[in-house]
């Protein structure tokens, strides 16, 4: 990604309702959906700039890796852990540890291989383990905020159970996110076309908004396993090796 997108990414995730929301989110899909064991060996792919570290350590015994140098340290500062470096699909650390849940967290798009990048992180599935994918949905939402991200694409839910499935994972569970602000983000992204805008579509909005968008979103980890949204701006999804599953 570009070298602002991780400032922004570092400044934000503390406080911007995407990211807020997106950790409500996983945690509720964790709980109800992965169900880890006790004494959890995790493992986050492409932690980025550190933001779902803490929550991911009180779950189980966390690892983690970055590509990103910058991105890398800052992660280590804000979490007090050593983070090796790391590049999907093929430069793992963390020798052959194996792991109960493997987070990959609006990582995959970012990946030109994202098939082998899923077989490779199923080998280092624990017995019984899942890897726990979220991806930004809906291709013909393609926009100036997927080309600065650096993104490869984006998923529907059948496009990624079909990466899935080339990769040898059963997609346990999917579901779409983010469902309530997605007439928000066409609007904001029609307009911001028409007006031939470059602004960045993740700014932080003004406090009182920020508390709006970030209930709207956050109210959305009440329906995991409950309720399925028919479409929506992320995919989730829960996979696992077959030969594995319980």
């Amino acid at each position: 990604m570009d070298r602002s997108v991780y400032d922004r990414m570092n400044e934000q995730e503390s406080s911007h309702w995407w990211f807020r929301a997106r950790r409500d989110i996983i945690r509720k899909t964790i709980q109800k959906l992965v169900r880890l064991p006790e004494s959890a060996n995790i493992l986050e792919a492409g932690c980025g700039t550190g933001g779902n570290l803490l929550m991911l350590r009180e779950l189980g015994e966390l690892d983690a890796f970055e590509y990103d140098s910058s991105a890398r340290h800052i992660a280590e500062e804000k979490s007090g852990m050593a983070i090796p470096a790391g590049e999907l699909p093929d430069k793992l650390p963390h020798g052959a540890k194996k792991y109960d849940l493997i987070g990959l967290f609006d990582v995959l798009e970012h990946i030109e291989n994202d098939r082998a990048t899923l077989s490779k992180l199923g080998d280092r599935l624990a017995d019984g383990g899942k890897i726990f994918v979220t991806v930004p949905a809906l291709p013909w939402l393609w926009s100036q905020h997927d080309e600065h991200h650096h993104h490869y694409r984006r998923y529907t839910r059948a496009s990624l159970q079909k990466t899935a499935d080339e990769a040898g994972l059963r997609l346990q569970h999917s579901f779409y996110a983010n469902f309530f602000l997605l007439p928000v983000a066409i609007g904001l992204r029609a307009m911001k076309k028409l007006l031939k805008s470059a602004a960045p579509d993740d700014t932080l909005p003004p406090s009182w908004l920020n508390r709006v968008l970030y209930r709207v979103f956050s109210t959305e980890q009440h329906f995991v396993g409950r309720i399925g949204m028919p479409v929506g701006l992320s995919v989730f999804a829960v996979l696992e090796k077959p030969e594995l599953s319980r």
